[in-house]
């Protein structure tokens, strides 16, 4: 019988298998994993965490977006249209469980930053929820580049993002919101 912590790891494994939820739904075919868009949000947090003032721990930053999802490996990926039909606190309890089968096997340090993240209760647990968001902007904005359309309910919910108080996830926010409507008013086929 494999340790907990083997265990966990190779739960995790189905990350890299676990389409997002989301884009299936808005008939995405082959759409990105969730070890995708873990990835993409680091890189996004790296392209804009130097900039940021005062400060981040960028390595920390890196943490947890690591593991904000790592419950996903037992629960899926569970879309907003899922979530908003469960019971108040449903969900964060059961991904706070899950983070303590995945991660808790792994270091003491894992389930600390899925809680920080969970919590956004310092600054760089904010930030790297912004990058969550802003990552989907962007695979958004790649989808839209593709010629897809109909994912206007990804829109709608940047509208009400708030990242002022990053300077630089603002600005690539602003450059989002841009290329979108750009994309959005092209004539079909260009």
């Amino acid at each position: 019988m494999p340790s907990p912590r083997l265990s966990a790891l190779l739960a995790l494994q189905a990350l890299e298998d676990l389409p997002r939820t989301g884009w299936i739904q808005h008939g995405i075919p082959d759409p990105e994993r969730i070890a995708g868009h873990i990835l993409g949000a680091q890189y996004l947090a790296i392209s804009l965490s130097d900039r940021v003032q005062p400060g981040l721990d960028l390595g920390r930053v890196l943490e947890l977006l690591l593991v904000h999802d790592a419950p996903e490996a037992l629960l899926g990926d569970w879309p907003r249209s899922a979530s908003r039909l469960l019971p108040p606190g449903a969900k964060s309890s059961a991904e706070a469980r899950a983070a303590d089968e995945l991660l808790a096997p792994l270091s003491p340090q894992a389930r600390e930053r899925f809680d920080e993240y969970a919590a956004a209760s310092t600054r760089e647990a904010r930030f790297a929820r912004l990058c969550d968001r802003l990552q989907l902007a962007v695979r958004l904005y790649g989808y839209c580049l593709r010629g897809r359309r109909g994912l206007e309910d990804f829109e709608f919910g940047l509208r009400s993002l708030d990242a002022s108080e990053f300077a630089p996830a603002e600005e690539l926010l602003w450059e989002l919101r841009s290329a979108l409507r750009a994309v959005a008013s092209a004539p079909e086929g260009t």
